[in-house]
């Protein structure tokens, strides 16, 4: 007992080592709060997609633009950072940016191709108090910080269509300047000229974003001329302007092709998106680049000379890759994709936001020193961040997520953030903060198959499936606060890496794993695979053939060992199952024999229920991860059931199969939605870490490898377990 009791409190002194120094010398950092998907503000049937947000000077509203339903949103901002829906209004066109000026919102909106109005928005009554014409197709508004002017950059976006979207494309974009003067509806509009200043195409400046600085100077990009002008405002004159050049980046993945392989070298121009003032002299761009670009970086230059103080480098694609956030399919076109920049002061420092659009992360700077950001975090996000409101009156962040796809459970979303001291660690052991799994450069994600390591209380070991390639065995770092994986293994056959969807692993006593590797039903059989310690494929292991044809294309999900058996649980239903009950197949190495059991699932409210894993919690005990397909509001089904083996006799195929009986040891949803953020649909990993009664539970997400999946790498701590 004594031994217990060392080891407990030692696995406790790590989780809450951070937490010991004093509160005022722990650094500050932004916790996600809350996730509201915006259908919540209409109904659940529509078409959303917040994407650019403002806030009222107390910061206690939030308007966000809702292009493709022609409309603005509303959400209150709670004093403990939570989003409550606050209902939209109509507006006539697609409104593409919004900035907030007292209790007005100005309200940017696409007309036609090269046309749009300036709304004026009472935020209280919600009415529409003036309206003015802005001669062209507005992207961007930012309001001075005296609220004397407001800048439009009004693109006159190119038709992608015409000539493989090539520039020139008439009519020319320009800088629309507001004067708000007087009532809303007095305000007058100058046009300043932006051609003639790009090295690209200088007839057709294309204005993409507009930052407004102290000294009410608006940087304006031309994103696909890469250029970047400054624009005074009160006289309408370019006082200066400068192309944004290009980047050479080593140490990138430009290989689309399942590995996460960040050894090659991109150069390529910036064509920046969003532009944001560092301090009066010095701004930044986020470098997403269009049709010829994309440099992967951020970048910061000196606005009076036009020469670069700062870039990122691979700093962005490191960090994405060591969250297990790295979008591998997007490797060989522009990769994580910085786009949305915007920069603020909380308390005693200055901070820049940085949105990876394709990585769904938002990464966040000290840049107190303007010419040497300094990296703090990482921020999971819904799916494709666009938006980035800081909101230094209460302390929160606001990212708005775009992408609405309701067939594939993924919603446009605001989630709110807050500076905090409290210690990572701390969040971590309740489930929130993040990231909650990182690596030191080893790339990983879609974390599908989990297993304890016999001897080993602190590690766990990890299958990565199809999403990557070859198959890998990751090992994870359960003590640390995040977890960490801090080595890999490549399986191999015959002395060649080899690629299987694994889906499940059970580490055998001694050394050595089985491996799940799930099979489609057709060409590609379902496996059981025993490698040695070293990752060597020992022996594939097929199911008998009349089993083999009774498969559909949900087959081999979780593995695990007891008794001296192998058991493997089949994700759902097969030909030859009973409505609402899948297979738990049993294999024995000693003998070659297969037997089958019939597990009972519960009902599915949405979509369907099947299993994810099976982790042996003695020889006769099984823990059974059973899911739903759904996603946030609609996830209902995410738990761990307790099933007993020794109270049936497996049979052979062909027999009817006994039926299990399950016990609930733990639904994961109060764990998935911890933090803030929105319940993921796909927990797929399960382990038991520990020994006797000082055994500890832990989980994974998959994240589908960011295909078409919000991408956050979760590592679930889910307590003790007896």
């Amino acid at each position: 007992m004594a031994r217990r009791a060392v080891v407990l409190a030692g696995v406790v002194a790590c989780l809450v080592s951070s937490v010991s120094p004093a509160a005022a010398t722990t650094p500050e950092r932004f916790e996600r709060v809350a996730t509201l998907p915006v259908f919540r503000n209409s109904g659940v049937e529509q078409h959303t997609a917040a994407e650019i947000a403002a806030a009222t000077a107390d910061g206690r509203t939030v308007v966000y633009t809702d292009s493709p339903a022609e409309r603005i949103g509303f959400a209150g901002v709670e004093r403990d950072g939570g989003l409550t829906p606050r209902g939209v209004l109509a507006v006539p066109g697609e409104p593409t940016s919004v900035d907030v000026v007292g209790r007005l919102a100005l309200v940017a909106v696409r007309t036609g191709a090269a046309a749009g109005r300036l709304l004026v928005v009472d935020v209280d009554t919600r009415v529409v108090v003036a309206t003015h014409d802005l001669g062209g197709q507005p992207d961007s508004i930012d309001v001075s910080k005296d609220g004397r002017y407001a800048a439009v950059a009004i693109e006159n976006e190119r038709d992608e269509d015409v000539a493989g979207g090539a520039l020139p494309q008439a009519p020319a974009g320009f800088l629309a300047v507001v004067d708000l003067v007087g009532a809303p509806a007095a305000w007058t509009v100058r046009r300043v000229g932006l051609t003639g200043l790009a090295q690209v195409a200088p007839e057709d400046p294309e204005p993409e974003y507009v930052s407004v600085n102290g000294r009410g100077q608006a940087a304006v990009t031309l994103q696909e001329n890469n250029h970047i002008a400054v624009v005074d405002l009160r006289t309408g004159a370019v006082v200066r302007h400068f192309p944004a050049g290009t980047a050479t980046v080593t140490g990138v993945d430009v290989a689309d092709d399942g590995r996460i392989d960040p050894t090659a070298t991109v150069t390529a121009a910036r064509e920046p998106d969003a532009v944001a003032w560092l301090d009066d002299r010095t701004l930044a761009t986020a470098d997403e680049g269009d049709y010829r670009g994309g440099s992967r970086t951020w970048t910061v230059f000196d606005a009076e000379t036009g020469q670069v103080v700062f870039s990122s480098g691979n700093e962005l694609e490191q960090v994405a890759i060591k969250q297990g956030q790295y979008p591998d399919g997007r490797s060989d076109n522009k990769g994580v994709e910085p786009e949305g920049l915007a920069v603020a002061t909380f308390g005693r420092h200055r901070y820049a936001f940085v949105g990876l659009e394709r990585a769904n992360l938002v990464a966040v700077y000290d840049v107190d020193d303007p010419r040497r950001p300094r990296f703090v975090q990482a921020l999971p996000t819904g799916v494709g961040p666009e938006g980035l409101l800081p909101i230094p009156a209460t302390g929160t962040l606001v990212v708005s997520a775009e992408e609405d796809a309701a067939d594939d459970g993924i919603r446009s979303s605001l989630t709110s953030y807050r500076l905090t001291r409290k210690p990572l660690a701390v969040s971590l052991a309740r489930n929130a903060g993040s990231p909650s799994i990182v690596s030191d450069g080893i790339g990983f994600g879609a974390l599908s198959g989990l297993s304890g390591v016999p001897g080993d209380h602190r590690h766990v070991v990890a299958v990565t499936d199809s999403a990557y390639q070859p198959t890998r065995v990751l090992t994870i770092d359960t003590v640390a606060a995040p977890a960490r994986v801090k080595a890999e293994s490549t399986i191999r056959k015959d002395g060649a890496p080899v690629s299987y969807d694994g889906e499940g692993i059970a580490a055998k006593p001694g050394g050595g794993y089985w491996l799940a590797a799930e099979g489609n039903g057709k060409k590609l059989p379902n496996l059981l695979v025993e490698v040695d310690a070293a990752g060597a494929v020992l022996r594939e292991v097929p199911l008998p053939a009349e089993v083999a044809a009774t498969a559909s294309s949900n087959g081999f999900e979780g593995v695990a060992l007891a008794g001296g058996h192998v058991w493997v649980a089949v994700q759902r239903e097969w030909k030859t199952d009973a409505p609402g009950q899948v297979t738990l197949a049993r294999f024995t190495p000693a003998t070659g024999e297969w037997a089958f059991v019939a597990y009972p699932l519960d009902a599915p409210t949405t979509g369907w229920v099947g299993l994810s894993e099976l982790t042996a919690l003695d020889d006769r005990t099984l823990l059974v991860l059973e899911r739903d397909n759904q996603r946030g509001d609609a996830a209902v089904t995410k738990k761990v059931y307790r099933v007993d083996v020794s109270t049936v006799a497996p049979v052979p195929f062909g027999q009817p199969k006994p039926l299990l009986r399950k016990v609930l040891a733990r639904d994961l949803r109060p764990a998935l939605t911890a933090g803030g953020g929105t319940a993921h649909d796909k927990p797929e990993g399960l382990a038991v870490v520990g020994f006797g009664p000082l055994r500890r539970l832990v989980g994974v997400v998959d994240n589908d490898g960011l295909d078409d999946a919000p991408g956050e790498s979760v590592f679930l701590r889910l307590g003790w377990i007896r």
